[in-house]
């Protein structure tokens, strides 16, 4: 990953953007050539040394019966939003400005694991649902299915867990921008309101150097 200084986020970032990924891209080399699959994860930061990506596939799926050469890579992405121009101070001085894109990823290498266990996939399904189920009025729980139907759906899925050997981050969150055009960059995704906006006007904001440096003088 090509990563310059002021993209390299903390370690309570990158931990925060593990636990709260949505869909990830699982991506393994086999003799066949790449293989990829969009999966729902969930982070384990207690497995192994640096924590493990938990997940489940189908079983139909045979990305996980072929022979992984080197180690799996997952791909987790955050919020991201286009980033106009128009919303920088400098355009109205000299327009010696063009659009960039501003977006949270993580690339997650290691060890790929399958799970052919019933067991295993039930508790990271409950894990998984119980994540996403969280704050409505009336939680769905596996509970709520038939015993019978849960052990069919069971059977038709398999177990995958990553287990992480490094993490390469990047929050691109215009952290090399002057002040004046990282409050831009806020207002103007704030006004804008698209998908994302919100999400990443708040990124920018918790990841700007100069508040900060600012910060650190009041104290």
């Amino acid at each position: 990953m090509y990563l310059p200084k002021h993209f390299v986020p903390d370690e309570d970032a990158v931990r925060e953007l593990l636990a709260d990924q949505g869909t990830s891209d699982l991506i393994t080399m086999t003799p066949e050539g790449l293989v990829a699959t969009a999966l729902p994860f969930e982070y384990d930061p207690e497995a192994g040394e640096h924590g493990a990506l938990i997940g489940h596939m189908a079983r139909g799926n045979d990305q996980w019966r072929r022979s992984v050469r080197g180690e799996a890579m997952v791909i987790v992405r955050g919020p991201e939003a286009y980033v106009t121009p128009s919303w920088y101070p400098a355009k109205q001085e000299h327009h010696r400005v063009v659009p960039t894109w501003n977006y949270i990823t993580a690339h997650v290498y290691g060890q790929l694991v399958v799970h052919d266990d019933p067991a295993w996939i039930e508790s990271q399904i409950r894990r998984l649902t119980d994540r996403h189920e969280a704050g409505r009025a009336e939680p769905w729980s596996v509970d709520q299915a038939p015993a019978r139907f849960v052990e069919r759906q069971l059977r038709a899925v398999v177990g995958v867990e990553v287990v992480i050997s490094r993490v390469e981050a990047k929050f691109k969150l215009s952290q090399n921008q002057p002040q004046g055009t990282i409050e831009g960059v806020v207002a103007g995704l704030e006004a804008r309101g698209r998908a994302d906006d919100a999400a990443v006007a708040a990124a920018v904001r918790a990841h700007d150097p100069h508040a900060a440096r600012a910060g650190r003088r009041e104290h």
